[in-house]
């Protein structure tokens, strides 16, 4: 069915004019109100205003201008139900085959420094979600238009067919109704603010897809994305090859790349159920992604790995010399012919992210049972001017940039976590431990004689001198912890006797 009315009432009065003036232009009726009215007037388009269509003035400052029969029964009638039809033509209804409004800008309203609860409560808007739910509730024959990034595509369909299609309607329809869901959210926090209740928490996520099974194969599963976070992260990553992500590849894959986020310089992350057991630094990607593999080849079987620099042919150069076995590769980007050569395992899987930018939402989410738990992230960047030698002994220069590399690793290992590390390579991680004396006991077993000249990472406090005594045995020359323990006294002087030097960072680096 032709658009022969429509109903423009905005507040975002962004390429109205334009848009009203097309509409204008193929025969359609314009109807609005107040401040729209005036606008498209002064823009050449000739309206009509909604009071001289339903015979009843605005009023109580323009409170009530809309809500009146012949405005909601022009919307929702039933074009092909002949008992509607007569119903409108009997009271002087005629059809409104387009609604155009965005609404009060209420949120933006109570943004603003020094706002009345008044002024916030003039701007929740009433006759709009009422005329957007009308036409949304009828969208087999009504196209309700809420942003103004449509304005184009609806133009252009009305030119070919002189109506949008159903198909459009429909999703113009649902995002109406998530406008004003979102807009009676924001309502209804700013009534749970003014009678003190508690905040409430709504969290909007869509889903993606179903996943085959959960962590192990009798859990059912999906994947679910946050739809307004547009971050370089493992849900906005693109699957160039491979089956589909499950559960743990989407768990480890997000722990991966979060820490090669951490890096600026040439980097690669091993990681294997969701730990960390090799990290590197170098001049370029391929050195550091054989270092950090070498750290631990045993546990990088099967492993999820991540660089920040493109995956490059010498790299499958050397997973082909090493026969290795890899889940999944992660990066900003692949060498063509690198990737090609990559796409013939079968059962790898290949994640390209692009450019690692900077996270722009920082919220952090846990759940317990039956509730969550909401934290920023943890984006603090701890630098030299945060260290605080506590020993008679100094750290050199290159021990302290191995403190600040294998901190960055710990901040993204499971306590209690203990980072072993020089020239920005893990020699060691010891990781998920009730103790901290057998993490560093961990960590032993695994970096052997490599420990020797390490300088070592603590995500938390030493409560005793054990786990420190057991470092300096296995060769660790120069420690790196927060500080904060009743015994950091007795801690430093012991590690005084060691001849070993000691810094407090002032920072605690749990991750549960």
């Amino acid at each position: 069915m032709p658009i022969n009315r429509a109903l423009i009432s905005v507040s975002n009065k962004e390429g109205v004019v334009e848009f009203a003036s097309k509409l204008q232009e193929i025969g359609v009726e314009i109807l609005s109100t107040g401040g729209t009215a005036k606008t498209l007037k002064e823009g050449g388009v000739k309206v009509i205003d909604v009071s001289d269509y339903t015979g009843f003035p605005e009023m109580m400052d323009g409170r009530v201008k809309t809500l009146h029969p012949k405005v909601h029964g022009g919307l929702l009638a039933i074009r092909d139900n002949d008992e509607h039809m007569k119903q409108a033509q009997e009271n002087g209804v005629k059809m409104i085959d387009m609604v155009v409004i965005n609404l009060y800008p209420f949120e933006e309203v109570c943004e603003k420094e020094g706002v009345s609860n008044e002024e916030k409560i003039e701007n929740i808007d009433i006759g709009g979600p009422s005329m957007v739910r009308s036409a949304a509730k009828n969208f087999n024959f009504v196209t309700v238009l809420t942003d103004t990034e449509d304005y184009a595509k609806v133009l252009e369909e009305i030119a070919e067919n002189g109506d949008t299609t159903l198909e459009t309607r429909t999703l113009l329809a649902r995002k109406a109704f998530s406008l004003t869901h979102h807009y009676d959210d924001k309502i209804e926090h700013f009534f749970r603010d003014l009678t003190g209740e508690p905040e409430m928490l709504d969290l909007h996520y869509e889903k993606v897809c179903s996943l085959r099974y959960g962590e192990n194969p009798h859990q059912k599963a999906a994947f679910f994305k946050n739809p307004e976070n547009h971050d370089s992260n493992i849900t906005n990553s693109r699957v160039l090859h491979g089956k589909q992500l499950s559960f743990n590849n989407l768990v480890d894959g997000d722990s991966a790349l979060e820490l090669v986020k951490e890096f600026k310089e040439p980097s690669a992350v091993f990681i294997k159920h969701n730990n960390p057991c090799g990290v590197a630094s170098a001049e370029n990607i391929g050195k550091a992604f054989e270092l950090a593999h070498e750290v631990d080849e045993m546990s990088a079987f099967g492993c999820i790995i991540a660089v920040n620099r493109e995956f490059t042919g010498a790299m499958v150069d050397y997973m082909k010399e090493k026969k290795m076995f890899v889940e999944m590769i992660i990066a900003p980007s692949y060498e063509k012919a690198a990737l090609e050569r990559l796409m013939t395992r079968k059962n790898l899987r290949i994640v390209e992210v692009g450019d690692l930018k900077l996270d722009l939402l920082k919220t952090d989410i846990k759940k317990v049972a039956g509730g969550l738990l909401i934290q920023t992230k943890d984006m603090y960047e701890l630098t030299e001017a945060d260290l605080k030698v506590v020993t008679k002994k100094a750290p050199s220069e290159e021990q302290v940039r191995d403190m600040l590399f294998a901190t960055k690793v710990c901040k993204h290992v499971m306590s209690n976590a203990v980072v072993m590390a020089k020239n920005g390579v893990t020699d060691a991680i010891g990781a998920g431990q009730m103790s901290r004396v057998d993490s560093v006991a961990i960590a032993g077993i695994k970096g052997g004689e490599r420990i020797k000249g390490s300088v070592m990472s603590s995500d938390a406090f030493f409560p005793f001198t054990d786990a420190m005594e057991k470092a300096v045995e296995l060769g660790v020359t120069a420690i790196i912890q927060p500080g904060g323990s009743v015994r950091d006294d007795e801690v430093v002087a012991r590690a005084d006797e060691l001849g070993i030097a000691m810094v407090f960072s002032g920072r605690r680096y749990f991750r549960h």
